[in-house]
């Protein structure tokens, strides 16, 4: 199990063909969007209740995501709470490895709106 997870569910956004990528190779190595593990370091992920929020600053010109459902528990790279920014209050978890397809419990297409991001499904 991941340091500190204790099974818990985190979820990550995908651009739909870098998560089918992921399913022909078994596994998902975006940071975040247009940035790979490799150049970050870790893969962004966020908690549900934090996913209109980052989805409305970095992908409000996106029409399409897929959203993953994660089992932290599934995943063997160590996975750590962390900041944005010095001082900022709120705390994302980050995968500090490649994300196995396994570990994704569910998936669901989440649509941009044309007012914005709707609540997420899931």
């Amino acid at each position: 199990m991941a340091e500190g997870s204790n099974g818990r569910l985190i979820k990550h956004m995908a651009l739909p063909d870098e998560w089918a990528a992921a399913l022909d190779s078994g596994e998902y190595t975006m940071s975040t969007r247009g940035r790979t593990l490799a150049e970050e370091g870790f893969i962004h992920c966020s908690y549900h209740d934090q996913l209109v929020g980052v989805a409305s600053n970095f992908s409000g010109d996106v029409d399409e995501l897929v959203l993953l459902t994660i089992d932290t528990s599934l995943v063997d790279a160590p996975i750590r709470d962390a900041p944005p920014a010095p001082g900022a209050d709120q705390r994302f978890p980050h995968i500090y490895g490649k994300l196995p397809v396994a570990a994704v419990v569910a998936t669901h297409a989440w649509r941009r709106k044309p007012d914005g991001w709707p609540p997420p499904p899931g």
